[in-house]
């Protein structure tokens, strides 16, 4: 306990006091003398429970001054008496003021009144927009707490969206949540936040599909007789593994004759052992900037219709809900009948063929009647409106597209600022006259990048089917 000098105690709320001025009128007929009056109150600030014992004596005094919730009292005197009496004021008590020891001080001069009340905000961020929240190295985060006086609190849970502002006052707590909006703000719109989901159409529920873009991968990488299981060895290897094992006993014979230091040895029981060739990539692929990182997995294969920065939990459960309100405006685009697509021949988006960074496969509807661009374009209409699409991205025209290879996907030791591609000359000079095939759409997915369900396919947040057979009437 810190001892004090003297008592202040003022509040402009009700509170729990003794009257410590009158001390020396209790129990001075010689029985007893009274030695001291302890204190205890609980108070409540902002929903913090804390804990003050203040000690009053007949020399000492002290001076606080706060807003106090009681929530219980105890007085005492000596052994042999107590005294339970307390007084509840509520005018402003005030008594003489010095300082308190050198461990605390707290002066009050000039002020009518003094709060330490809390005042705290909670604003939804989004665990991936924490890091920008924080700065590098926290230099941003450190920047508004010492420019306004507040405390943020990020939390370390991904499963926690909000972030926490406490100051002293209002202003300053206001002020400090405006600054991480405009943090926020600059963030989304720029090229540092990736997208978190899309609205797919998924081709892989197609298996004819994925086989063929399998042995393409496969044609391309020169591994047509390579497993698809990397983890798994292959036929040769296996049976290499085997006949070694069945030969370990096997040995050359050594022969040492008396008196003589040469040895000689007979290399006729040595087995001889074929072994099979690896399968090896082509050797020019890696020249031409090509490996397995920059083809699309087989398993994810679809359309995109829009991409979307969905950075909280609140703005996902918009776009699921958006997705699944527009199921009937959809259909109608639809003409509720079945729609299916043609994919013939490779063409490249951005770039040359030369230093193509985007290869991917046309797409036409079969029957040419626009009924796909027009369904899409609901869904576009839709999320826009929601207030859920960029405004860049609103401006973009909509070009469907099956992607079969990006370079923006490589798989790198090191991050470089230099624009990745690839030399797709030779691949379109095979390929690019390819059928791939007439497909069905069935559905439209809110898919969510970087994540994966069991069978391979994007983690899907929410689906609306397409008709599958002709509605009859």
């Amino acid at each position: 306990m810190i001892g004090c000098r003297s008592l202040l105690l003022k509040s402009t709320n009700t509170y729990v006091a003794a009257a410590a001025a009158a001390s020396h009128r209790f129990f001075q007929e010689g029985k007893c003398s009274y030695h001291s009056l302890n204190l205890r109150c609980n108070y409540m600030i902002r929903g913090r429970n804390r804990k003050k014992r203040i000690c009053i004596d007949e020399h000492s005094k002290t001076m606080i001054s706060m807003l106090w919730r009681p929530v219980s009292t105890t007085a005492t005197v000596s052994a042999d008496h107590t005294m339970n009496e307390a007084v509840v004021a509520t005018d402003e008590i005030t008594e003489s003021a010095t300082t308190c020891s050198n461990d605390e001080q707290r002066v009050i001069e000039g002020e009518s009144s003094s709060s330490i009340e809390k005042h705290s905000i909670s604003v939804e961020v989004g665990t991936s927009l924490f890091r920008f929240i924080k700065g590098k190295g926290g230099s941003t985060q450190q920047k508004i707490e010492e420019e306004l006086g507040v405390k943020i609190s990020i939390p370390t849970s991904k499963e926690d969206d909000f972030v926490s502002i406490e100051g002293t006052s209002v202003d300053s707590v206001t002020s400090a949540a405006e600054k991480i909006q405009a943090i926020i703000d600059e963030s989304v719109n720029s090229r540092n936040l990736d997208y978190s989901h899309f609205i797919s159409l998924p081709l892989a529920i197609h298996p004819e599909l994925v086989d063929k873009l399998i042995n393409f991968q496969n044609s391309i990488l020169g591994n047509e007789d390579a497993c698809t299981n990397e983890n798994e060895d292959t036929t040769e290897n296996k049976e290499v593994d085997q006949l070694s094992k069945e030969n370990a006993d096997v040995a050359v014979e050594l022969k040492v004759e008396d008196g003589s230091a040469a040895v000689k040895v007979n290399l006729t029981n040595i087995p001889l052992v074929s072994y099979a060739p690896k399968a090896s990539k082509s050797s020019t692929s890696s020249d031409l900037g090509i490996d397995k990182s920059i083809f699309i997995k087989p398993k994810t294969f679809h359309l995109t219709v829009l991409m979307l920065k969905l950075w909280n939990k609140d703005r996902v459960k918009r776009a699921t809900e958006v997705l699944q309100s527009i199921s009937t405006k959809v259909m109608d685009a639809l003409d509720n009948r079945p729609l299916s697509i043609r994919l013939k021949g490779l063409d490249c988006m951005k770039g040359s063929l030369a230093k193509a960074r985007v290869l991917y496969a046309p797409v036409e509807e079969i029957g040419s009647e626009g009924r796909l661009l027009r369904a899409c374009q609901v869904i576009i209409d839709a999320y826009t409106e929601a207030g859920l699409v960029l405004e860049n991205d609103a401006k973009q025209s909509l070009k469907l597209h099956a992607t079969v290879m990006n370079a923006r996907h490589r798989k790198r030791k090191t991050w470089t600022k230099k624009v990745d591609s690839f030399d797709a000359r030779g691949i379109f000079k095979q390929y690019g006259s390819e059928e791939w095939g007439e497909y069905l759409i069935r559905e439209a997915h809110l898919s969510q990048r970087f994540s994966f369900d069991e069978n391979g396919y994007y983690h899907c947040c929410t689906s609306i089917t397409f008709p599958e057979e002709m509605q009859v009437e």
